[in-house]
């Protein structure tokens, strides 16, 4: 979805990141990488496209490049681990995968080898990325497409055929076209029907609808928009709540005090005064308007424990 299209800030242009959270809860979003996630404890669901799925410690989700997903864990003892890595690091022959479904299971994981294989090779991976030693990159190319071609060539794959998958995929890129419109234009008037009447859908259906691709009410994702947006502007000096609030897109302070706090937790004055370590702890990411992320984070994220690797 463009309004949360993902474009990640790397420490070089070697583009592979791994990290790891408990309690985690990340909103609509999709990323040119391909993404994996391995539920390391606990259980969460997981929304890629038009399907949920509920995951369990030692399943694995593969996201592929442009799946939109989101996903939120069941308890603050669940804990994910993220690992993702440019397309071409598996090969420029690269084309996306039409699996049965995204998810492998923990019994799978231990019956084809895989769950050793991905632990050690996350082991390498750390290591790697933390030295940087010479060849660090040819070491961490060879261990993620070994793990990558082990584990596709155990996952069934449907080739799309016919008109409700090509309708399917029309949606979609509409969809995507409506979201990017949305954060483009999160400052102005937006309402639930003049979206509806842009998709040409009744305001009722695209209601339903857009929960269903998103996970949040229509008003909701705005409102996140604007928060982010909001968010990035009072990390800045000499701005004035007021100033902020119209530029992105609420109509008074009330207002606004209320929808940050509502996301975030804090109201817009606890959340400049918060310390600097702290200031991360909802959504980031990097969009069209100039919300950058810092690098190496996942900036995706509404609420998250780090874990230590």
């Amino acid at each position: 979805m463009r309004a949360f299209h993902e474009v990640r800030n790397y420490r070089s242009d070697f583009k592979v990141w791994h990290g790891a959270y408990r309690g985690l809860s990340f909103i609509a979003h999709w990323h040119r990488e391909i993404e994996l996630i391995y539920m390391r404890s606990g259980s969460a669901e997981i929304h890629i496209a038009n399907h949920t799925f509920t995951v369990r410690a030692g399943d694995l989700i593969v996201c592929d490049s442009g799946d939109i997903h989101y996903g939120n864990c069941h308890s603050d003892n669940s804990c994910l681990d993220f690992l993702l890595f440019d397309t071409e690091i598996i090969g420029s022959h690269y084309q996306y995968n039409y699996f049965e479904s995204p998810v492998v299971t923990r019994s799978r994981m231990v019956r084809y080898g895989l769950a050793e294989k991905w632990k050690a090779m996350l082991h390498v991976l750390d290591s790697e990325l933390k030295d940087r030693n010479p060849y660090y990159q040819d070491i961490v190319k060879s261990e993620i497409r070994s793990f990558w071609y082990s584990l596709v060539r155990i996952l069934p794959v449907s080739i799309p055929q016919g008109i409700m998958e090509n309708r399917q995929a029309a949606l979609l890129t509409r969809f995507q076209e409506l979201l990017s419109y949305m954060e483009e234009h999160s400052q102005d008037n937006l309402s639930l029907n003049d979206a509806a009447h842009r998709m040409g859908f009744s305001p009722c259906y695209f209601s339903r609808l857009f929960r269903q691709l998103t996970g949040f009410h229509f008003i909701k994702y705005l409102n996140i928009i604007r928060t982010t947006h909001a968010a990035s502007l009072l990390m800045k000096p000499d701005r004035k709540l007021t100033d902020i609030a119209l530029i992105c897109g609420f109509n008074n302070i009330r207002t606004f005090n209320r929808v940050f706090r509502d996301i975030t937790g804090l109201t817009p004055t606890e959340y400049i005064n918060q310390p600097e370590n702290r200031s991360d702890n909802f959504t980031y990411y990097r969009s069209s308007s100039g919300i950058e992320t810092r690098a190496e984070e996942n900036p995706t994220i509404l609420r998250k424990y780090r874990v230590e690797l």
